[in-house]
């Protein structure tokens, strides 16, 4: 028959080929098969296949919509990540500023009786290598009343020029405050006092302190007005409600120092430093004085904070990790779902090697692509956080960053590059991590297997 023509001649072809041609001279050798070379690798082609297996046809919507929930993961994951470090990151430094720059890097305190002498002390802890400022502070606690109603103030007596010189209060100030600061019985309070006792400028406050005149009946509490020459706004609530200042002459008076301040304070190069500057000052300011650092008295404040950032670290990035495992299942269902595509390529010539990078091409695209949208999305929240917030409170009705808790006036962001490029690189380790084991699959796969029931 036709057909069985057909076949022979094909099979006799076939032997041709394998076994070569009889010719004049004998039996002609078949020339051997050129063994398959193995591409390079991510060859063109690699990318070509891994791309378009992310294209998603109807039948394999699911698994598209599971490599989108996987890369919106990702990129929502890298985005929290990198909004938290950054407030996290501003906050600590905007309570430091705040904080150092009301307070002074160094206290040398005088005890109960006070620092006499302290001029002389001043020069002297002044001479210490590493020291920039030293000015010298009485401070002492006081009833505030005004429009009759009252509230604790702390009380802190500075020189004008002193004041002047401490940019956290001076920034906020009018230059007629501090021309009425410098004059005499003028005070200057935080913004917060000013709210609630209805005070402004040229206003009259009432100061009452426990440490009065002694009389013969005792120690009575003394009594003064004082005028308001204006107010300051350090960008911290706790000072703004609480802090009064008063010229350094007046103070020494009222709180009955007349020859003496409570303390110094110390403002040096490096804060970070400032432990190994204790000894220094101590010599300088006498074996009397007792030396006290910003990191004894603000130390469990700021340990609190770095302990809280790590912790929002830790949690927050279980968003990444729990993208990753999306990207897993979504390629695992990828590699079944082209268990017939790989038996071919394989057959064709592919080799392990590719197989297993095509899978990782696609699968780490949804890594790089999710973290890169993650970083855009998340620097440019940092960037403009505040107005966000402020947005946000509008639009809810809800203050979302109560400065009375929060300590700052506004919700500060720093962006650290060292730690958007920590951020970044865990993100795609772990999105590269994700995608082993589906790779690693297809490219164990056997094509026999695979072609059975094809």
């Amino acid at each position: 028959m036709m057909i069985e023509g057909k076949d022979a001649a094909s099979s006799m072809s076939d032997q041709r080929t394998n076994f070569g041609t009889r010719g004049a001279g004998g039996t002609v050798p078949a020339r051997a098969p050129t063994p398959s070379r193995a591409t390079r690798a991510f060859a063109p082609f690699e990318w070509m296949i891994a791309l378009r297996y992310l294209r998603a046809k109807r039948k394999e919507s699911f698994i598209s919509v599971i490599s989108i929930i996987s890369l919106v993961g990702i990129a929502l994951g890298v985005a929290v990540l990198i909004v938290v470090m950054s407030v996290m990151n501003g906050f600590r430094i905007e309570l430091m500023g705040k904080i150092l720059g009301f307070t002074g890097h160094v206290s040398v305190d005088g005890g109960i009786h006070g620092l006499p002498d302290f001029d002389a002390v001043a020069r002297r802890v002044h001479a210490v290598p590493g020291v920039i400022t030293v000015y010298p502070v009485v401070e002492g606690q006081a009833l505030a009343t005004a429009n009759g109603a009252s509230l604790g103030a702390q009380i802190r007596g500075v020189r004008g020029a002193d004041l002047k010189n401490m940019s956290v209060i001076a920034n906020s100030l009018a230059p007629q405050a501090l021309a009425d600061f410098m004059g005499g019985d003028a005070v200057i309070v935080g913004r917060g006092i000013a709210q609630r006792l209805g005070l402004f400028p040229g206003s009259q406050i009432t100061l009452t302190a426990p440490r009065g005149n002694v009389t013969p009946f005792g120690v009575t509490p003394r009594v003064k007005s004082y005028e308001i020459a204006g107010t300051f706004d350090s960008g911290a609530s706790e000072y703004n409600n609480a802090v009064i200042f008063m010229p350094l002459e007046e103070a020494q008076l009222y709180f009955n120092l007349p020859n003496a301040v409570s303390s110094l304070e110390v403002m040096v190069a490096d804060p970070d430093e400032v432990d190994r500057m204790v000894d220094p000052i101590q010599r300088a300011a006498g074996p009397a004085a007792r030396i006290r650092t910003w990191h004894d008295l603000n130390l469990s404040l700021f340990n609190a904070v770095q302990v809280e950032r790590n912790v929002m670290f830790l949690i927050l990035s279980m968003i990444i990790l729990v993208a990753a495992l999306n990207v897993i299942s979504g390629m695992v269902m990828l590699v079944k779902d082209k268990s017939g595509d790989i038996a071919i390529l394989r057959t064709m010539g592919a080799t392990r090697g590719a197989m297993m990078r095509i899978f990782l091409i696609a699968g780490a695209s949804i890594g790089i692509v999710g973290t890169a949208a993650g970083l855009l999305l998340g620097l440019l929240f940092a960037t403009f956080i505040d107005p966000i917030q402020m947005a946000i409170s509008r639009i809810t009705g809800v203050n979302v960053f109560n400065p009375e808790i929060y300590f700052l006036t506004h919700m500060p962001a720093k962006i650290v590059p060292s730690d958007v490029i920590a951020v970044v690189l865990m993100s795609l380790a772990l999105s590269l991590l994700a995608t082993l084991y589906p790779s690693w699959r297809a490219a164990r796969l056997d094509p026999v297997e695979a072609l059975r029931y094809e």
